[in-house]
């Protein structure tokens, strides 16, 4: 199985490196970076396109070296240019040509240190990509020799959540890394009154056990796989805002978050509805976005 990385022609992506590094290790998968560069329109005669495509091209190689080096050493891979309309399309036209299992995405320079930020590519493929997507925090590290040590699946109650987790607990098992499931509730600081206080109390109190409910029964689902991932656990992450709901979990070095694609959206295709764009802005961790068809397929295996 393949792993695609997206490496900018400009700049550096460390992150995506690393994160892809980990991921190959731990599922014995082969990596690709890849560089798009626009692809030529039709031959000018003063030869001006032939010449800006040189020059895009020799920026292609330049990056390559950089990937080249920036690469951690115990980490082996192919690398690529690919012309291409856009960077997207053209990520996802390799991803095809070598029936990639997951494309690794960095963040955005512009965003905060140890989360991600959503940069264009990254935006177009989380509407449009029929692979999943990893995504890496800003300034993402993996220690050498690191490998995935726990997948937490993002839950939300639903049918296709359930078809995430098994998922998920599949991957899991083929990584040795363990399983955790964890909702998170958002909820604004209590009004003045004592009474609406308490009422809203007892609302979250009973979201968080029909959660527990839901995610326990399928939790033993994947405790009935042949070859599950063990130990399995459950957490629920509270806050006044995103960044305190996911905070109130607790992360370590090896760990992934899973989120699931929108059931609005496509079924073959990523499409992240409003809390999953949420909860990938606020993680700590890095994200893998999984389109529903993906999860669905893996289920029923």
């Amino acid at each position: 199985m393949t792993i695609v990385v997206g490496y900018p022609p400009e700049g550096r992506e460390r992150a995506a490196l690393n994160l892809a590094a980990m991921l190959a290790r731990s599922a014995d998968d082969d990596m690709v970076v890849c560089t798009v560069v626009p692809a030529p329109w039709f031959p000018s005669p003063a030869r001006i396109d032939a010449e800006y495509q040189a020059y895009l091209d020799d920026v292609a190689h330049q990056a390559l070296d950089r990937a080249r080096a920036d690469l951690p050493a115990d980490a082996a891979a192919t690398f690529s240019m690919q012309r291409a309309r856009s960077a997207p399309s053209g990520l996802l036209e390799v991803a095809e040509q070598h029936d990639a299992t997951l494309i690794v995405l960095g963040s955005a320079s512009a965003g905060v240190f140890g989360h991600i930020a959503l940069g264009s590519v990254t935006d177009r493929l989380l509407h449009s990509s029929e692979y999943p997507l990893a995504l890496a925090t800003r300034g993402f590290r993996s220690v050498p020799g690191g490998r995935v040590t726990r997948v937490t699946v993002a839950y939300g109650g639903s049918e296709q959540a359930d078809d995430l987790v098994l998922a998920a607990g599949k991957v899991a098992a083929r990584t040795g890394a363990t399983l955790r499931v964890a909702s998170f509730a958002v909820r604004p600081p209590p009004p003045t009154t004592t009474r609406f206080a308490i009422e809203e109390d007892q609302v979250v109190a009973d979201w968080a056990a029909s959660m527990r409910a839901a995610a326990q029964k399928v939790l033993e689902q994947v405790d009935g796989l042949q070859a599950g991932p063990d130990p399995l656990d459950l957490v629920i992450g509270q806050g006044q805002d995103w960044a305190e709901a996911l905070e109130d979990v607790p992360w370590a070095a090896g760990d992934v978050l899973v989120v699931g694609s929108s059931s609005i959206g496509p079924l073959a295709r990523v499409f992240l509805g409003s809390r999953a764009t949420k909860i990938v802005r606020h993680s700590p961790v890095p994200v893998v976005v999984v389109p529903r068809a993906a999860a669905e397929e893996l289920a029923d295996r």
